[in-house]
């Protein structure tokens, strides 16, 4: 099989605030796998240096080991007609272990396994979703992304999404006026609006303690990363009543299933694809605590893959809402799979479902 890289770069819209920095412009990168009778797959490598530490540089050295390990494949011969028709699937967790063997990187993984993925359901004329579970959900629901710093601009954004039909608005703190921008977006958006807050991990455990107790009475669903680790979470969650859930300290040895939390935020570029969310959504929900998505501003075919990963895990129990609604973000991007009510309806083509050069 063949391995071929293409950058591609999309411009937000608007700045996104973060407590690590401004994100003003995301570079994927593209991955076309394809076989000798021209079959082929496309994934996304969407590495975000300031966020998770690893370079689109990183990413395409990891690629380029992976190439040779695809030339070099010799595919499983299938013994039944089944599985010649499941060749594909079957094939690609050797495969993707032999990637893993040349170079553990699991933003590079993500795109070989999205490929993987989406040539398999190419060629079986089915969307990833209905390789993933036998009966997918048809839609997602979502939460909507407030960036604007200001209060005027957060509660104008807050109440277009409530009248848009997002049950759910997701804002970022530790990056300013949080109790004034958080107190404008919930009267905006009104009571019955479920309200999230991301500090990607800005504070220490006092800090978050003080934070949330001024924020709490504006009635908040969860506060995601508050603080970051294993221990420094586990111990603000026993000194404060809202719900807390982890993202960035999901990928600790251990976090998976030590259920210091009481929800867990799984992104394809972090678990390795969609194959290791899967896994780690399993260990999540085994701990008892609940599993979302979301997206790291990825491209097109990362927030599909998510979108179908989504759906097969919401047919084995509830899903708190996804924050994969993020392509709306991006500028001179025609948004391939939009929001309609706060749900993003599962693509139903075959593959993951999305034209590989909206990426």
């Amino acid at each position: 099989m063949r391995l071929d890289v293409s950058r591609r770069s999309l411009r937000l819209a608007r700045p996104l605030e973060t407590s690590y920095g401004a994100v003003h412009e995301r570079e994927l990168l593209l991955v076309t796998i394809s076989d000798e009778q021209g079959l082929c797959g496309y994934g996304e490598a969407a590495p975000l240096e300031p966020y998770d530490g690893v370079s689109s540089d990183r990413v395409v050295q990891a690629l380029e080991r992976y190439r040779a390990v695809l030339e070099d494949w010799t595919p499983t011969a299938p013994t039944t007609p089944t599985a010649a028709r499941s060749r594909p699937a079957s094939d690609r967790p050797g495969l993707l272990e032999q990637c893993r063997r040349a170079d553990d990187l699991p933003a590079a993984l993500a795109a070989v396994d999205l490929a993987l993925w989406d040539r398999a359901g190419r060629r079986e004329g089915r969307p990833v979703a209905e390789l993933l579970s036998d009966a997918p959900a048809r839609a997602v629901t979502v939460n909507a992304t407030i960036p604007a710093l200001d209060r005027a601009g957060a509660a104008e954004q807050a109440a277009e999404a409530a009248r848009e039909g997002f049950t759910c608005l997701k804002l970022k703190v530790a990056t300013g006026d949080d109790a004034g921008r958080v107190a404008a977006a919930r009267a905006a958006a009104g009571p019955e609006v479920a309200l999230r807050l991301d500090a990607n991990g800005a504070w220490s455990v006092e800090q978050a303690v003080r934070a949330i107790g001024a924020l709490a009475p504006t009635g908040l669903e969860l506060v995601e990363e508050p603080t970051h680790g294993i221990r420094a979470v586990r111990e603000l969650r026993e000194r404060v009543s809202v719900r807390i859930s982890i993202d960035e300290t999901a990928s600790e040895p251990g976090a998976l299933g030590a259920g210091v939390a009481d929800a867990v935020c799984l992104k394809i570029s972090r678990c390795g694809g969609i194959s290791g969310l899967l896994a780690a959504a399993a260990l999540v929900r085994a701990s008892g605590a609940e599993v979302y998505l979301a997206s790291t501003l990825d491209g097109p075919l990362g927030v599909a893959a998510a979108l179908h990963a989504a759906a097969a895990l919401a047919s084995h129990g509830p899903l708190a809402p996804c924050g994969l609604a993020t392509l709306r973000l991006f500028a001179e991007l025609e948004d391939p799979l939009p929001a309609e009510a706060g749900a993003i309806s599962v693509p139903e083509t075959p593959g993951l479902g999305v034209d590989p050069s909206a990426s």
